[in-house]
């Protein structure tokens, strides 16, 4: 069981706000004494996220979760959008994927530098991407 020890949300609407995610996601990943290879594949994947949301969702807000199972900790993002949403999730999931002019390596990518990736996503009603990253895994 996971349990949440600590939550923060961050509205992100312009581009300084994605500079300030990442500093509140790598403060956080410190506090729980995150080692520097997960804080960078966490930050990283932050990254990908928040640019995604910008890009496509018009911004929105990200919770900061810290949580906790057993004597683990970990962090927990969620990304919210009121974006158009993702017509299909699977075809977004795959390698070389792109909607943009990108690699289309974010959402794929992204779920491997983390140890729980959850994606929900209503066309015309926007996207929720959930990523945890525990601080020894």
């Amino acid at each position: 069981m996971t349990v949440s020890l600590s939550k923060d949300t961050v509205q992100i609407v312009k581009e300084q706000d994605v500079v300030f995610l990442k500093n509140r996601v790598k403060e956080v990943a410190v506090r729980i004494k995150m080692g520097l290879v997960n804080q960078t594949r966490l930050i990283t994947a932050a990254s990908e996220l928040v640019r995604n949301m910008m890009r496509y969702g018009n911004g929105g807000v990200c919770v900061i979760e810290v949580v906790s199972s057993g004597r683990v900790n970990g962090v927990r993002l969620t990304f919210i959008d009121k974006g158009p949403g993702i017509p299909d999730i699977a075809a977004a999931m795959r390698d070389g994927f792109s909607t943009g002019k990108s690699l289309g390596l974010g959402l794929p990518g992204t779920k491997r530098l983390v140890n729980e990736f959850d994606i929900k996503s209503k066309v015309g009603e926007g996207t929720t991407v959930t990523i945890l990253k525990w601080a020894n895994g």
